[in-house]
């Protein structure tokens, strides 16, 4: 799965990166961004491919409540195509989720915690999840619109296999237009980009337990850590 990730990038700098029309709408950096937050996704809309910001945790036009989006935040590639919530907007409402690293937890042999870890591109550069978004009218508040999306998730690869047995997404760029282009409805080709990203894409190393709490933000929860130290002095889940 994919329960956390890293967005410090500036807007500006990730629309020019993904060759996009840059939002009016800036979030604050996060390095610990959570489910439920809004993130910049990479979307064509009116023909126009353009940065903007979604709800994290896809929300269907059918759900009664918001709520429903925190069960939502991932997509398992194997059943996009069959599963109600994700038929729709993966035949005609995908998109892009800039992220400039995520994090997993592992579990060490003789620690009852887990171990967090920061997966990233070897290069610095920022990972291109493979996404779905939505459109979520509200009927009983008549002008609320919500506009959601989630992260959809492969089988690990052999790098990422040792820390967790999914991983997002990860799209090259010789496939982001057509994946981007709404007009693309031809679901045995799309199906060809949902694979693992290739091993050599990631590296990763240990980092803070205060990375499972979810109001720390700070770019200090990225820094490596020493898994022996951090077991002995951690005694909290992610949350």
């Amino acid at each position: 799965m994919c329960g956390r990730f890293v967005s410090a990038t500036p807007p500006d700098q990730i629309a020019g990166y993904f060759d996009a029309a840059p939002t009016e709408s800036v979030l604050d950096p996060s390095y610990n961004v959570a489910p439920t937050n809004d993130v910049y996704a990479v979307l064509v809309d009116g023909g126009l491919r353009r940065l903007t910001t979604l709800h994290w945790g896809l929300i269907p036009p059918w759900a009664k409540e918001l709520k429903i989006g925190s069960r939502m935040i991932n997509a398992r590639a194997e059943t996009l195509a069959e599963k109600s919530s994700f038929k729709a907007p993966f035949k005609r409402r995908r998109c892009i989720i800039p992220a400039d690293g995520f994090y997993e937890w592992q579990a060490l042999a003789g620690q009852k915690r887990k171990q967090p870890m920061f997966i990233h591109r070897p290069d610095g550069e920022p990972f291109a999840f493979g996404g779905l978004w939505e459109v979520w009218r509200s009927k009983e508040e008549p002008g609320e619109v919500v506009r959601s999306c989630t992260i959809i998730t492969t089988a690990a690869n052999e790098a990422m296999a040792p820390i967790h047995d999914r991983m997002p997404l990860i799209l090259p760029p010789d496939r982001w237009s057509t994946w981007l282009d709404p007009e693309v409805q031809d679901l045995d080709l799309l199906g060809q980009f949902l694979v693992p990203a290739p091993p050599q894409l990631i590296t990763f190393h240990p980092v803070s337990t205060e990375v499972n709490v979810v109001r720390n933000k700070g770019a200090h929860l990225i820094d490596p850590v020493e898994p022996a130290a951090e077991a002995a002095a951690a005694d909290v889940e992610p949350a």
